[in-house]
């Protein structure tokens, strides 16, 4: 198997794998669990945005912004194991994904308008 980029989620993948066997998790990591503790990283990442203006939210201060970066690498974490316990490759998925938006919401149709793709005639 050629070498993974430093980057690449593959390596990311394996990273996270054996930290999960080393600790003996990978008995609580099911799909099921996992996917709870995405949706609450989720949650507490809202916090950090929770009452701040358009604005204050694109220009965080560098200790917010931080926490931030924290609970976005908590998400994609509890996302990487979850696509490894389901074999799911969260690349391809993701280039599906984006293949069917540009179906639903074409960009000459839908340009600066946040309607939901039922909501266009």
């Amino acid at each position: 198997m050629p070498e993974q980029p430093e980057d690449s989620l593959a390596r990311l993948n394996a990273r996270l794998l054996a930290f999960a066997r080393a600790r003996d998790w990978e008995q609580f990591h099911s799909p099921k669990n996992l996917s709870m503790a995405l949706i609450a990283e989720c949650a507490e990442l809202v916090e950090h945005f929770q009452w701040l203006t358009e604005e204050q939210s694109q220009s965080l201060p560098a200790d917010k912004k931080d926490a931030v970066a924290l609970e976005m690498a908590d998400i994609l974490i509890y996302l990487i194991r979850a696509a490894e316990r389901l074999d799911i490759d969260l690349l391809d998925a993701a280039n599906r994904k984006i293949a069917i938006n540009e179906q639903r919401y074409p960009a000459g149709k839908v340009r600066g308008d946040a309607r939901r793709a039922e909501e266009y005639d």
